[in-house]
């Protein structure tokens, strides 16, 4: 028994774990729930649902929505009023910076933050014919998938899991793209027809990890929570997140990165790309995993160093389409394939 759980002993102790409404988001806060229980038993925990902006324009994609953190200022804010005491957020969904009264004061053990394909008839990319119709949400997965395939057609694409799998179902696109960790947690892998290696396509950052956030004054929950915390995911989602915050891409840009610790180093790999996938920059670096925020910060600088204003530039409107990857690390320091965090 750890020593907060003996200050707990004798009384009652009740904590409201604030979620989203979604199945995934559901199963998630289910997930941090039964972690939390077997750590401390004699507490009772509560799920409470709040509904987000991204929940009340389901069907507007996210890059016309005004502002970032779609999904996560709403249990913040539950978090800074009170509604509820602890929030599971996708840790992908985060705004690069926390509010001053609030702490992430764990990062679970990370899922698999591979991207995957699931298309009709069991096809994988390469064999998906000229003109199919790829649905995802993500300008960062449209942007590598044309850099591949510039003869597919992307369609834009909202709803949870299930609702994206009955559109594909019913005809309304011939493949989806998605991150293969909320499958997984739903128990859905069986959909998948291919899993994309890194290689392929980079993930979004902090793809695959949860986040669990509390008030900074609660040091008592907080510190409870801290005994789920996994630290080889929080090192990585904290380059990645890092990375991002450099570049000041929020969640719009087509920018993409995977960290892992590898023995007593941090590796991430980053990348930027044009939204129309002519010219992606690809790059990456070894680090401390003690210091992951100075990796994140330095791979975005070499980044937008090799880059320029490309970064900032609009895709060319017609014209041959030109592909380049600058500043790719070299082939015998590549960053391997990765499933789960260790």
């Amino acid at each position: 028994m750890t020593r907060i759980s003996e200050e707990m002993t004798g009384t009652s102790v009740t904590w409201r774990l604030g979620t989203r409404g979604s199945r995934l988001s559901l199963r998630q806060s289910e997930l941090v729930a039964d972690e939390l229980r077997r750590q401390f038993p004699d507490v009772r925990l509560n799920v409470v649902v709040i509904e987000t902006a991204g929940d009340r324009a389901p069907d507007v994609p996210l890059e016309h929505l005004e502002g970032t953190g779609f999904f996560a200022t709403a249990l913040e804010a539950a978090l800074l009023d009170g509604r509820c005491d602890i929030a599971v957020h996708s840790a992908k969904d985060l705004p690069t910076e926390v509010h001053r009264d609030l702490r992430l004061a764990a990062f679970p053990r990370r899922e698999d933050p591979r991207d995957v394909v699931i298309a009709r008839g069991g096809r994988r990319l390469a064999s998906l014919p000229a003109g199919a119709r790829v649905a995802t949400s993500s300008v960062r997965r449209a942007a590598q998938l044309l850099h591949l395939r510039s003869d597919l057609q992307i369609m834009s694409i909202r709803g949870n899991i299930d609702t994206r799998l009955t559109k594909l179902d019913q005809g309304t696109c011939d493949a989806l793209m998605l991150a293969g960790a909320g499958l997984l947690r739903m128990g859905w892998e069986g959909r998948v027809t291919e899993w994309l290696s890194p290689e392929i396509m980079l993930p979004a950052p902090a793809q695959g990890a949860m986040a669990v956030q509390v008030r900074s004054g609660d040091h008592a929950i907080a510190g409870a929570v801290g005994a789920i915390d996994h630290y080889p995911t929080r090192a990585s989602v904290e380059a990645e997140r890092a990375f991002v915050a450099r570049l000041g891409s929020g969640c719009r840009a087509p920018a993409a990165a995977l960290a892992a610790v590898e023995g007593d180093s941090l590796v991430l790999e980053g990348m930027v790309a044009r939204v129309d996938g002519s010219i992606i920059h690809r790059y990456h670096a070894r680090g401390s995993p003690a210091s992951p925020q100075e990796l994140g910060r330095a791979v975005a600088e070499h980044l937008l160093a090799q880059a320029g204003s490309f970064f900032l530039e609009k895709p060319r409107p017609s014209g041959p389409r030109q592909r380049a990857a600058i500043g790719q690390a070299s082939r015998d320091q590549a960053v391997p394939d990765r499933g789960r965090a260790p």
